[in-house]
């Protein structure tokens, strides 16, 4: 998500065309914010399991039907718009808010919608440090006078917060994004010495001709950047900066992870570079729609979803385990909505797209500038049980020729699993696909009539072009 001061558009449906191919969604799939205050509704459309950005996606909304239950509506940041310059400086004295009237709980419908985190928009001195500066009278210090002799911190051990945060910590730097329709700031990754740097789409989207983006190095620099590559459809970009010293982060695997194991997130939440959070892996595969407006596009991907306090300004910034290695590039977060910095940051909901399937779509991005993407060949919906709940992904349209088709799967059936992992709904199945590289083979167990059979698909792929 970025943040983009100080427009604050309100969400609103809009029509795009169906693809080719993909997955066709029967209901409005949940609304993603982009930018700070700035919060997109999805368009509609049909979407396809397999198709691009521009009305063929997965995540795509079809013009009426019911809108799936949020938590709320994604809520505003605090802190005046970020400029050229950063960091920012003290900002004035906040003034005390109304006291909030207490609301009833009820339940949270589980729609998992989640705000983009990509750029911030400055928090000032006040905002910061208001809730420690309010003492009203003078009181005289207990305190014993600081050591100037205090020794040097141990070393780090292996395996710890400190000693992976101090492998990965100068290979995060702070995207500074100035155009015509303002300055907003993000994160990303160098992944070589003379200067490419990984980072989300909606970070370095909407640059403009008459646009520029710089890049703040770990070391304080301040250098230009161009972009090398862009892939909305995965929500991945490659910047380029001019410099010959820089320390590339080592990649990871995220198929190794599980759920439960200690994760750090490095970035520069609300502008604040060089910010450690940490916590665990809360999920794995978690399909996780996003959307940009400005970019008229959408996207599903099986996110690695965490507790680790990610903010906007984080996207693009790195996911790491205690090892030190990138295993994701942080988002999107899920916010409590309302207004207020404190309900529109983080809440234990935040969002990586996994390395594994950002390293090929990085390398292609590096060589060509645009990527390539699996392609089912379907549309897709939820299949709903007896009860109500969704119980896999109802199949649509198969167009001839394609994966599915030569699969042998028919319009109507429902599929529950992907090689061996559930998918309970039609966004899970566009998740597992996106996971894979054209050629790639699943299987896919299905339900037809009633009766459940195995098929073996072999993945087509969009040749770089996934509008159609």
């Amino acid at each position: 998500m970025t943040e983009n001061q100080p427009q604050q558009p309100q969400p609103h449906p809009g029509q795009n065309a169906q693809g080719q191919q993909g997955p066709e969604r029967t209901q409005q799939l949940p609304m993603y914010g982009q930018h700070q205050q700035q919060h997109y509704a999805p368009q509609g459309g049909q979407p396809r399991l397999d198709s691009g950005p521009q009305g063929q996606r997965p995540g795509q909304y079809p013009a009426g039907g019911g809108a799936y239950p949020q938590f709320g509506q994604p809520g505003t940041h605090q802190g005046a718009s970020p400029g050229p310059n950063w960091p920012h400086g003290p900002q004035p004295p906040a003034t005390a808010a109304a006291p909030k009237q207490k609301r009833r709980a009820g339940l949270a419908a589980v729609a998992l919608t989640a705000l983009l985190v990509g750029t911030a928009g400055g928090v000032g001195g006040a905002a910061v440090y208001s809730a420690s500066n309010d003492h009203t009278t003078n009181t005289p210090s207990v305190t014993a006078p600081l050591n100037g002799n205090q020794a040097a911190p141990a070393a780090a051990p292996d395996g710890s917060v400190q000693s992976a945060s101090a492998k990965v910590l100068p290979s995060v730097v702070k995207i500074a994004v100035v155009s015509s329709q303002g300055a907003e700031t993000g994160s990303g990754i160098v992944i070589s010495k003379d200067g490419l740097i990984v980072t989300n789409n909606h970070v370095a989207a909407g640059l403009g001709s008459a646009g520029k983006i710089s890049v703040m190095l770990n070391d304080g620099r301040t250098v230009p950047a161009t972009i090398k590559g862009t892939d909305p459809l995965t929500d991945i970009a490659v910047i380029k900066v001019d410099a010959t010293d820089l320390t590339p982060a080592t990649l990871g695997s995220s198929g190794k992870l599980a759920v439960g194991q200690g994760v750090v997130a490095i970035g520069s939440p609300f502008g604040l570079e060089a910010t450690v959070t940490s916590g665990i892996v809360s999920a794995l595969n978690r399909p996780v729609t996003s959307g940009d407006e400005q970019q008229d596009s959408t996207t599903v991907f099986p996110a690695i979803q965490t507790d680790a306090a990610i903010n906007p300004g984080n996207s693009g910034g790195a996911l790491i385990d205690l090892a030190g290695q990138v295993v994701g590039i942080n988002s999107a977060i899920k916010t409590a909505g309302g207004s207020g910095q404190s309900e529109g940051g983080n809440i234990g909901l935040g969002f990586a797209i996994p390395i594994d399937q950002a390293k090929p779509i990085i390398d292609e991005l590096v060589a060509k500038g645009k990527a390539t993407h699996a392609r089912l060949g379907v549309t897709v919906g939820d299949a709903q049980s007896s009860d109500g709940l969704t119980s896999g992904a109802r199949l649509g349209e198969v167009t001839s020729g394609g994966a599915a088709d030569k699969a042998g799967l028919q319009s109507g059936d429902v599929v529950t699993a992907v090689d061996g992992k559930t998918i309970a709904s039609g966004d899970a199945l566009v998740a597992a696909v996106r996971s894979h590289r054209p050629g790639d083979q699943v299987k896919l167990s299905i339900t037809r009539g009633g009766t459940k059979q195995t098929l073996t698909a072999t993945l087509g792929s969009d040749n770089g072009n996934p509008t159609g």
